[in-house]
């Protein structure tokens, strides 16, 4: 169409590539959630894609070339991320990604009344994701209303007073981050050594010594760490089971209502809420079961990669403490030190845009951030070298 304003192109195109984008988002997101909570994924990101279908039919009216879904793709440093980093940070960038959806690139007009009506309508779903995806990140596991109903609400208040007095739930992380934050201490702290016994000795066979003795403690220090950490966090979830046992034990009745209650929140009737919490009730493991399921996402695991993330963590905390030591295995004196320093700054920024797949943040940001820690770090401890007597 001839007299089609420039407008209306460029926010089609712009809300179709965001639809595309949002729901492979949702996709790899959801291949790391439990089956309910994946569930609601794969359904906001079908309402992406019928999104993009109702997008797509409103371009070919006004003669707007549609481009190939394929032409749109995460980059690889995005799905890493997806892959990686804490669920609940991607929730949360995905949520502000739809309230700044809501807010701009669906809210204001385009000239066009046909077309911002298309766009007021889908703004609406868009609301209602983000309101999802808050309410996943706040523990609502199902609910995908933007309000409770009385019933609703009732029922939540009650639940909330039987769980106020179960204050041991606890989360888990994975072992990847770990890795990553391993490298990172391993790294900063053994360059730190490095630079002030270079500085004190003027790099001589001493910066061997005490740099590999920094790095094996670094890495025998976070691999220990690493593996009581999982212990306890599996110790945690075999206490949390006993005591959840303990109380369908002690007060059965009580946790059979907090079980309906649960399937109240999800809008079940209450009839027959009490009727399914009941039918479960019978089986004391039933119970147990569906409690922890809801209570604390599951039966959890027997703590066995205790020894994987202390491996993990032992391996890329020791990789990293011996970078800053390699050019004093072949070299000594100034050669050394300029050499050591240039490769340890070199892996501060690799090391900085790891950490963004965990933090969600620019991998350049994160990366140059990480360089001027490290330079810090180094000229501090090269300075306290040469002041200190030897």
């Amino acid at each position: 169409m001839s007299d089609m304003r420039p407008e209306v192109q460029e926010r089609l195109l712009k809300a179709w590539r965001g639809e595309v984008e949002a729901r492979a988002t949702y996709e790899l997101i959801a291949k790391r959630l439990p089956e309910r909570e994946a569930e609601i994924m794969r359904r906001m990101a079908e309402a992406e894609a019928a999104h993009r279908g109702r997008l797509e039919a409103r371009m070919r009216e006004l003669g707007i070339e549609v481009p190939a879904p394929g032409s749109v793709r995460l980059s690889l440093w995005a799905r890493l991320q997806a892959r990686i980093a804490p669920v609940d940070r991607l929730l949360a960038a995905r949520e502000a990604a739809e309230d700044a959806e809501v807010d701009g690139l669906y809210k204001d007009s385009t000239g066009d009344a046909t077309t911002d009506q298309l766009l007021r309508e889908i703004r609406k779903d868009e609301r209602a994701h983000s309101l999802a995806v808050g309410e996943m990140r706040a523990g609502e596991r199902e609910s995908v209303k933007p309000a409770l109903s009385p019933e609703q609400q009732s029922a939540k208040a009650r639940l909330d007073k039987i769980i106020g007095r179960e204050d041991w739930h606890k989360g888990s992380g994975g072992w990847i981050s770990g890795a990553i934050y391993g490298a990172n201490d391993g790294l900063a702290s053994v360059f730190g050594i490095v630079a002030g016994v270079s500085g004190a000795t003027a790099g001589s066979s001493f910066v061997l010594t005490a740099g590999a003795a920094g790095a094996i403690a670094a890495s025998l220090s976070m691999a220990t760490g690493a593996y009581l950490a999982e212990r306890s966090e599996a110790e945690v979830a075999h206490a949390n089971l006993a005591r959840e046992r303990a109380e369908i034990e002690a007060h059965p009745e009580e946790e059979m209502e907090e079980l309906s209650l649960f399937y109240q929140l999800k809008g079940v009737d209450r009839e027959v809420a009490d009727t399914m919490a009941a039918q479960i009730g019978r089986n004391p493991e039933a119970l147990l079961h569906a409690l922890a399921v809801e209570e604390f996402g599951g039966i959890g695991s027997d703590g066995g990669d205790a020894l994987q993330a202390a491996t993990a963590a032992g391996i890329s905390t020791g990789l990293g403490a011996m970078i800053p030591v390699i050019p004093f295995i072949f070299m000594h004196g100034t050669t050394a030190i300029l050499i050591s320093a240039g490769i340890s700054i070199f892996a501060h920024f690799l090391v900085g845009a790891a950490k963004s797949l965990v933090t969600l943040r620019t991998w350049w940001s994160a990366g140059l951030e990480m360089t001027l820690a490290g330079i810090i770090v180094g000229g501090a401890t090269y300075a306290v070298g040469l002041i200190l007597p030897t």
